[in-house]
C-alpha cells in the first residue's frame, strides 16, 4: 500500500477515455456486474429477484418539429418500487440526467439499476474531461449498451436492468429515444416508447395521444396520462398521488438542456387529467342509466290496478233491452 500521498501509477498512465474500461482493469470488483449473487445467495426456495425492489414503468416521447427551436424529448417515470406483491417504496426516482443533453430511466432491479446509472453518468463525464468534447448521442447510447451487456450474468439470475435512454441530438436538432434488452441490444424507437411492467398499457395510451408536432406542455400532459393509464391496470405502477403529494418524475431535454418539470406543474396536469376522467365517467354512468330505463322521458302512466286484475270501479255498459 502506498502511503506517500501520490496517486497510484494507474491513475497517471495514459489510456482509454472510458472510465468503465479503466475500472475493469484496475478495480473490477467495483463494477455492478461483478457483484456476488449465486443461486442460493438469497436463501433456500427464494430468488434474489423476489427480494430485490423493482422499478417499473418509464415512458418517453418526442415533441416539436425536427430542427425547430421547440424540438426535444420528454421522459417520465412513476414513483413506485415493488418487492413481489408488496410496495417497497412509494417515492423512488427512476429518471436521471445522463449529462446535460440526455436522460436515462430505469426499469428492473432498482439497486443495480441506480448503480448502473451513476456509473454511466461518470462514464460520460470522464469522456468529456479526457477528450475535451461531448460524446455524440449515438456514442452515449452505445456506451450504455456495453454496460448493460456486462450485467448479463446477473440478468440471467433474475436481476435484470432494462433502461430507457433519450436525449437531444445536437447535430440533427431533434429528440431521439433508445431502448435495450438484457443482452445489451440497442434499438432506436420512433416517436414514443415505454418499458417496465406497465409498458403495455402505457404504449396503448401513447399511441392514442401522441401527435406529430406536439408542443412541450402537451407532451408532458401525454406522458403523465400514459402513466395514469398504466397505473389503472398495472398494480406495480404508481399513478399521481394527490393525497401524499407524490408526482411522477418528468423531465424534458431540448437544445437548452435537461430540465425537470416542477411538482406544481405536474399537480396541475394531474388535476386536469382527473377532471377529464371524472367527466367522462359521469357521462358513461348517465348513458348506462338511460339504457336501463328505455321509457325515460315519457309521461308516467297513472297508478291503477294491474292489467291482469279486474277493476272494481269499472261500470259495464248496459246494452240490449235495458238500453
Amino acid at each position: 500500500m502506498d502511503f506517500s500521498g501520490r496517486l497510484p501509477h494507474a491513475f497517471t498512465t495514459p489510456g482509454s477515455s472510458s472510465f468503465v474500461e479503466f475500472l475493469a482493469s484496475h478495480a473490477p470488483d467495483l463494477l455492478p456486474s461483478h457483484r456476488a449473487g449465486g443461486p442460493g445467495a438469497a436463501g433456500p426456495g427464494t430468488s434474489g429477484a423476489q427480494l430485490a425492489p423493482h422499478a417499473t414503468t418509464i415512458v418517453a416521447l418526442t415533441f416539436g418539429n425536427p430542427g425547430s427551436p421547440g424540438a426535444g424529448v420528454v421522459m417520465a417515470g412513476d414513483r413506485r418500487a415493488t418487492m413481489g406483491s408488496m410496495i417497497a417504496n412509494r417515492e423512488i426516482e427512476k429518471v436521471f440526467p445522463a449529462d446535460e443533453f440526455s436522460a436515462v430511466g430505469i426499469a428492473g432491479t432498482a439497486g443495480i439499476a441506480v448503480e448502473l446509472v451513476r456509473l454511466f453518468q461518470l462514464e460520460l463525464e470522464h469522456y468529456e474531461k479526457i477528450e475535451g468534447a461531448l460524446l455524440s448521442l449515438d456514442g452515449k447510447a452505445n456506451r450504455l449498451s456495453t454496460m448493460i451487456r456486462a450485467n448479463l450474468g446477473l440478468a440471467l439470475q433474475g436481476l435484470a436492468v432494462v433502461p430507457l435512454f433519450a436525449g437531444y441530438d445536437l447535430a440533427r436538432g431533434l429528440g431521439r429515444i433508445f431502448s435495450y434488452d438484457v443482452t445489451g441490444g440497442r434499438y432506436e424507437e420512433r416517436d414514443h416508447h415505454s418499458v417496465g411492467s406497465g409498458s403495455v398499457f402505457a404504449r396503448g395510451s401513447l399511441k392514442k395521444r401522441w401527435r406529430p408536432g406536439l408542443d412541450e406542455a402537451r407532451a408532458v400532459h401525454v406522458a403523465v396520462e400514459a402513466l395514469y393509464d398504466a397505473a389503472d391496470d398495472d398494480s406495480a405502477t404508481g399513478g399521481p398521488d394527490s393525497v401524499r403529494q407524490i408526482w411522477p418524475v418528468v423531465v424534458t431535454v431540448t437544445a437548452q438542456g435537461y430540465r425537470r418539470v416542477p411538482d406544481d406543474e405536474l399537480a396541475a396536469v394531474a388535476a386536469q387529467i382527473v377532471a377529464e376522467r371524472t367527466e367522462q365517467a359521469d357521462g358513461t354512468r348517465a348513458a348506462r342509466a338511460g339504457l336501463a330505463r328505455p321509457t325515460a322521458g315519457l309521461a308516467p302512466e297513472p297508478p291503477g290496478v294491474p292489467p291482469d286484475q279486474p277493476d272494481p270501479t269499472h261500470q259495464p255498459d248496459e246494452g240490449g233491452d235495458a238500453q
